[in-house]
């Protein structure tokens, strides 16, 4: 298996993981308001959901290449223009109106267990993440394969749950966050839709029959 498709791997973890969306807004409220602890007891729990929609996107991706490059081009096609829409959604976010306290979660481990298992997102966005970032390697993708992809997107996600961890519920944090929540959100877009011309770019191209090297 190729270094770039090892790497692609991991960068889709950590992408997944530290890309502000609704996993890390409730972190970083708990962190905030809970310390680091309970932060790291939420994400542990979340980490579930990362394997289970990664596991899931992964067999989708290596599918689609089993079926043939049109259906993965398709794929690619639509997951950028998704994670466009989202980036787009986030450059026009309008900051909330309310300013209240931030909640109190007694039991962080199972709320972030039932976060990442039910979050609406997680498959989506796992597949639009890791097909842009996978989609210049899908020649060789195999489920011979899926096997060490999972192991290295393991890596990204606990990777890059201890880089969150170390930041979240320090003071600095908080009011950088509360301070500048708006800009967070606009560089989040940025990057949604920096992975949705990746996508594009690699996928777009076969479905008028011309194939990247």
């Amino acid at each position: 298996m190729s270094s770039s498709l090892l790497a692609g791997a991991f960068l889709a973890a950590l992408a997944y993981t530290l890309i502000p969306g609704p996993a890390f807004l409730a972190l970083l409220g708990i962190g905030a308001g809970q310390g680091r602890q309970a932060g790291a007891y939420f994400m542990g729990g979340h980490l579930a959901g990362d394997i289970l929609w990664s596991a899931l996107a992964l067999v989708a991706i290596i599918g689609a290449k089993t079926i043939g490059t049109t259906f993965f081009d398709v794929l690619g096609v639509v997951c950028g223009l998704y994670l466009g829409w989202i980036g787009w959604s986030a450059l026009r976010a309008k900051p909330k109106e309310d300013g209240g306290g931030l909640m109190t979660v007694e039991r962080p481990l199972r709320r972030g267990l039932i976060f990442g298992l039910t979050n609406p997102k997680g498959y989506p966005v796992a597949l639009a993440t890791f097909t842009a970032l996978l989609a210049g390697s899908s020649d060789a993708l195999d489920f011979a394969g899926l096997p060490i992809l999972l192991a290295v997107s393991l890596v990204g996600f606990l990777t890059a749950d201890l880089v969150l961890i170390a930041i979240i519920g320090a003071g600095f944090v908080r009011r950088f966050y509360r301070r500048h929540e708006k800009t967070i959100v606009r560089l989040s877009g940025l990057l949604f839709i920096g992975f949705a011309l990746q996508a594009l770019w690699h996928s777009a191209p076969g479905l008028f029959g011309f194939r990247r090297a």
